[in-house]
Formats: C-alpha cells, sequence, structure tokens
C-alpha cells in the first residue's frame, strides 16, 4: 500500500480567458512540477473526489456523495468526452465498505461527469482512460449540503479501503477554494431555470455552447470589476489550505456551510472534496506536503490552489 494526494483547484476558463501577465508561465511551471510528482509516484489506481455543475448529477436525485462504477466526461469546455477506466469491481467493493461503515453512500452505473471531475484527471494523467480510475461524485453546488463531518467521515473510509489494496493509490479532490460562478440556485431560479436544475442532462450543442459562452462573458467582466458575482476571498483560501497542510483533519468539523457561501461564495463547497482527499491520505497517518502553491485568478473565477502530499 502507498499512498499519495494531489489537491487543486479547476476552472472551465483555463483555454478561454487569459490571466494577468505572468501568471499563466507560473501556472504552467507548477503544473509541469505536479504532472511530474504524479509521473513519479506512478499510481496504480485513482480515486478522483469532484464535483458537478448540474450536467450529470441534478435536483431529480441529488445525493450528497456517489461512488461511480461506471462514469463518462461530457466534454463541456473542451474537457475529456467520453468514458473513464473505472474498475468496477475495486469500485462495488468501495461502496460495500462505505455502506458497512453506514455511510448511506449512492451508487451511479452511468455517471455523467463534467469538467469538475474530468479537467484535473484529464491534466495530470493524460486522459481519463489512462489510470484505473474509481471518480467520486461530491455536491458542491446543489443545496442542502450534509455537514463537514460527513465528508471527513466518507474520506477517512475511502483511505481505509485504499490501504487494504495492494496498489499505488493517488486520491484527487478537484474544487473551490473560493468563488461564486454564474451557477442558478434553485430558491432564486425562473420556472426555465428550475426545469434545467430538475433534470437537464444532454442539453443540445446550442444550448451548452450558450450556457459555456455566459460564464466566459462573466470571467472577462469579473476581472474588469464589471460583474456582480462575489469577490474571491485568498485569505479565507490560504486558512483552508492551511488546516489542509497541517493533516489536522477533524478541524474540517467546524466549517459551516451558510458561514462558507458568505465568506467564499456559492461553489465554495467544492472544497468538500479537498477535505475528503485529505481525510483519505490522513487515514493512514501523517503526510508530508511537497507542493503548496496558490493565487487568485479572478479571469478564471477561482482561488487556485494546489497541494501534493504523500503519506510520511
Amino acid at each position: 500500500m502507498t499512498l499519495a494526494m494531489v489537491c487543486t483547484s479547476h476552472t472551465p476558463l483555463m483555454g478561454f480567458t487569459e490571466p494577468a501577465a505572468g501568471v499563466r508561465e507560473e501556472f504552467d511551471a507548477m503544473l509541469d512540477r505536479v504532472r511530474a510528482f504524479v509521473a513519479e509516484f506512478d499510481p496504480t489506481l485513482v480515486v478522483s473526489f469532484g464535483p458537478d455543475h448540474y450536467n450529470g448529477f441534478f435536483y431529480d436525485l441529488m445525493p450528497p456523495y456517489a461512488v461511480c462504477l461506471a462514469a463518462e466526461g461530457v466534454g463541456d469546455f473542451d474537457t475529456a468526452a467520453g468514458p473513464f477506466d473505472v474498475p468496477e469491481g475495486l469500485a462495488m467493493q468501495l461502496a460495500e465498505h462505505l455502506a458497512a461503515r453506514e455511510l448511506d453512500v449512492t451508487i451511479s452505473r452511468h455517471a455523467q461527469l463534467d469538467h469538475g471531475a474530468v479537467q484535473i484527471p484529464e491534466l495530470l494523467l493524460g486522459g481519463i482512460d489512462r489510470v484505473p480510475t474509481i471518480p467520486v461524485f461530491v455536491n458542491g453546488v446543489a443545496n442542502p449540503f450534509v455537514p463537514m463531518r460527513r465528508i471527513r467521515l466518507l474520506g477517512e473510509a475511502i483511505g481505509e479501503y485504499a490501504g487494504s489494496l495492494d496498489e499505488r493509490v493517488l486520491f484527487i479532490g478537484s474544487g473551490g477554494l473560493s468563488h461564486d460562478p454564474p451557477v442558478p440556485r434553485w430558491a432564486s431560479a425562473t420556472e426555465t431555470q428550475r426545469e434545467f436544475l430538475l433534470a437537464g442532462r444532454n442539453p443540445t450543442p446550442e444550448a451548452r455552447a450558450a450556457r459555456q459562452q455566459r460564464t466566459i462573458d462573466t470571467g472577462v467582466a469579473f476581472a474588469k470589476g464589471e460583474a456582480t458575482i462575489q469577490d474571491l476571498n485568498p485569505e479565507w483560501d490560504r486558512a483552508f489550505m492551511e488546516l489542509c497542510a497541517s493533516g489536522e483533519v477533524e478541524g474540517f468539523d467546524a466549517y459551516a456551510a451558510d458561514e462558507m457561501t458568505a465568506a467564499a461564495g456559492h461553489s465554495s463547497h467544492e472544497v468538500r472534496c479537498w477535505v475528503a482527499a485529505c481525510a483519505a491520505l490522513r487515514s493512514a497517518g501523517p503526510y508530508v506536503i511537497h507542493e503548496n502553491w496558490y493565487r487568485a485568478i479572478p479571469e478564471w473565477i477561482a482561488g487556485f490552489g494546489v497541494l501534493t502530499a504523500t503519506t510520511a
């Protein structure tokens, strides 16, 4: 058993808007280091915690988390379309392990996953079908949210299962940090938007393109200070990353959903993916941080952070 972790923000705007001078070069250099970290670790199995932005999971049935026994990328924002290489037998064993620990797990045998779950495995592994991967959906956008303690316990149980395998397991946590992109919310949505939030799967190419363009336009306006979305919160981001780096995963239990929204935006709840990944790694004992990088990138509507770690 050998375990490693990469926690990182994602952004649909990475290939569509350009950050401030020098940021792209710094980001690319950091990404090269993380890819080298992953290549040196050479995982034989990936457990990837990722959210969805109403592309695969909708309010017709919205679980707090789900183990995907089969999954495919929907191809939004030029991310990979097509199947993940999911080892179904291991994924089912994982689901059974969680159920035995009373974690009320949901499974999906046909998960559709968007850039939130696809972008980072694609960037780090060279594709979503290169390394056997168990995607674990973690709800980061749709109220209500379970207490953060439940996500920590989920991560710990997954780490316990991974530690029992004769595999080199890489945990990926994709999401956050502070950001407030233009995602409709049920309480304030129009009837048309509610129809979409309820069951808007498989949109037409024209509908997907229009939705993506709204996000791109918001990123451009936000960088100019002209958007109405909530500001990034680097102070909140750094405090969260410090907790992640400390390995004191019980500290996540103090995070309350309403306070997170107020401080860091409606999509800050994607950090639940980081919580699960950190708790999974910590289940094997203390861990060592190798990469700790952060930049607030308004052009990408992202407090963008990256942590890599291995067990001590």
